[in-house]
């Protein structure tokens, strides 16, 4: 008799008091453990329900192979000549990596040769520099005596005052009274949309999802620095944009498997990608540091010279699509002075909001580019800012969520740009945070795991943990219906959303397939027809049920 499960011999039979099957003892367990249920019929089953049955010591009989002595010569043969095309192949790698490590020493002590070369020239710059400073001061406050006038510099007239504002730090317009208003009506219609909000006919059922498998991978970005931190994707066009490791940005059509274009700029990794619904529009940031000067009038100098000096920005980046399918950069803001970790648009496409590790969130305007406010919460240690690590937008647009990398997740009012609530229980930074369609709950993740929050109640009222304690949750994602709520880490997990009180079932568990064993990014699909996944492979992959209009294997 064989096992119903495995279809062999069992080592340790059990039987089932319910269905009457055999199974192997460890296999069986391990289902009911999981499932609760059997694996054959699908009734619920418990330990108790499971009996062992004794038998004689099995003796599985000798293969044809090893039956005679010419056999066990062919098969002794055999594996004679895979050893030796092993040991062929193996000797191919050696004189392989031979020729690659020749290669590359020579390269490295032509790069030696070049950064001595380099630092040579930077040496002499700056001793140029350093020399022209000192001709250049007593001009400028000779100047400064002579006339009243603007210091010109480079040709253009110099800011005297910058609009800094007190301790140096720069102006914003703030958001203005017709922003809040717009704000208000688009929250008011939203919220009065929701209430007739009916989930559609077209969303993929639970059962659907339980079959998903992957349906194709595809390696977008470069292979010296792979690896995917960030996706987004564009509902009406069904493409897929992904930040890389490598600095770049890349869009990508689902439908026809193609990758539509390279967006290069940036020269860190891009940390977060956000599609703008409406305009073919997209943003992206980055940990990357532009050159800016900053131009000041000291009061304590005798003269009134001008001073400058060099701060480090940060660079968020919008990109506008054109007719040709490029996309181009249309603005660059530099707001930020440390990596900017998340990006988020406002309901209305008009907004949108980044959060950095530099304590400070923005409130941008889309059409001009404009930072319209800058919001600082110095209430972490020793007053310190805290560092953001993720933010989104409540659907109907009043509220903010950000997480901090001090483990606390703030709700902030965009109106009166307030801390107005707190959450705190994680382990870790909050690298993730998503709300659900109907506005009710938020999914918070960092190294713990995932928690959910009931925002009417603010309180917490379920969390779900990884077997991998080493590994950290990196992403959430309900889908547009609020209908399930996916979770990427050590693997890619289905939760299908209930109430504050029932149970929210995981429907699927899709293993990390690319051998880092860190799932980066996860992204519903239209209808939740399919899942997209980035990791840390540089491959992009799809999971859903397979059928002949989507994406062949890259």
């Amino acid at each position: 008799m064989n096992c119903s499960i495995s279809g062999e011999v069992p080592d340790e039979p059990v039987v089932s008091k319910k269905s009457g099957l055999l199974f192997e003892k460890r296999l069986i367990e391990r289902h009911i453990s999981d499932y609760g249920k059997c694996p054959i019929t699908g009734e619920p089953h418990t330990m108790d329900d499971i009996v062992p049955i004794k038998t004689g010591k099995i003796v599985k009989p000798r293969p044809l192979t090893a039956a005679s002595i010419p056999g066990m010569l062919g098969m002794f043969q055999n594996e004679w000549d895979g050893l030796m095309l092993s040991n062929f192949a193996l000797e191919q790698q050696l004189h392989t990596a031979r020729q690659e490590l020749s290669h590359a020493l020579y390269q490295h002590d032509a790069a030696c040769r070049v950064i001595a070369r380099l630092k040579k020239e930077r040496d002499e710059a700056r001793a140029l520099l350093a020399q022209a400073d000192r001709q250049i001061m007593p001009m400028a406050a000779s100047a400064s005596v002579t006339s009243n006038a603007s210091v010109l510099t480079n040709g253009k007239r110099a800011i005297e005052s910058e609009d800094l504002g007190p301790g140096g730090k720069k102006l914003r317009p703030g958001i203005s009274s017709s922003i809040i208003t717009k704000l208000t009506d688009c929250n008011a219609t939203l919220s009065q949309q929701r209430k007739k909000r009916q989930i559609p006919p077209t969303l993929a059922p639970a059962d659907a999802l339980e079959r998903y498998t992957q349906l194709s991978s595809h390696p977008l970005h470069k292979t010296n620095k792979p690896g995917i931190v960030s996706i987004d994707i564009h509902y009406p066009k069904d493409v897929i944009a992904t930040g890389g490791v490598d600095s770049n940005a890349v869009l990508f059509d689902r439908s026809s498997g193609q990758l539509l274009s390279t967006l290069s700029g940036h020269s860190k990794k891009v940390t977060s990608v956000k599609f703008v619904a409406e305009g073919d529009q997209l943003l992206t940031c980055s940990a990357d540091k532009a050159s800016h000067v900053q131009l000041y009038r000291p009061q304590f100098h005798v003269y009134d010279a001008v001073l400058c000096y060099s701060i480090a920005k940060i660079t968020v980046r919008l990109w506008q699509g054109s007719e040709d399918g490029n996309y181009d950069c249309r603005h660059i803001m530099k707001d930020h002075t440390a990596e900017v970790q998340a990006v988020t648009v406002h309901a209305t496409n008009d907004y949108f909001v980044t959060a950095s590790l530099d304590g400070t969130w923005c409130f941008y305007d889309i059409s001009s580019g404009l930072c319209l406010t800058q919001v600082a919460d110095n209430s972490g240690p020793e007053g310190r800012p805290e560092g953001y690590t993720s933010a989104a937008f409540h659907p109907d647009g009043l509220i903010l969520g950000t997480g901090t990398s001090e483990a606390l997740v703030k709700i902030w009012d965009v109106k009166s740009q307030a801390n107005v609530a707190k959450f705190d229980g994680h382990v870790g930074a909050v690298t993730a945070i998503s709300f659900s369609e109907n506005g009710y709950y938020l999914a918070t993740a960092a190294h713990d795991g995932v928690k959910l929050w009931d925002l009417r109640k603010l309180k917490n009222f379920r969390s779900f943990e990884f077997n991998d304690s080493d590994t950290p949750t990196n992403s959430v994602d309900f889908d547009h219906s609020g209908s399930y709520l996916a979770i990427a880490g050590a693997d890619i997990r289905i939760h299908q959303v209930a109430s504050v009180k029932a149970d929210w079932n995981c429907i699927k568990t899709f293993p990390d397939l690319s051998g880092t064993g860190k799932a980066t990014c996860v992204k519903f699909g239209p209808d939740a027809k399919y899942i997209a996944v980035g990791s840390m492979d540089r491959n992009l992959r799809f999971f859903g049920l397979p059928s002949d209009d989507g994406p062949s294997e890259s």
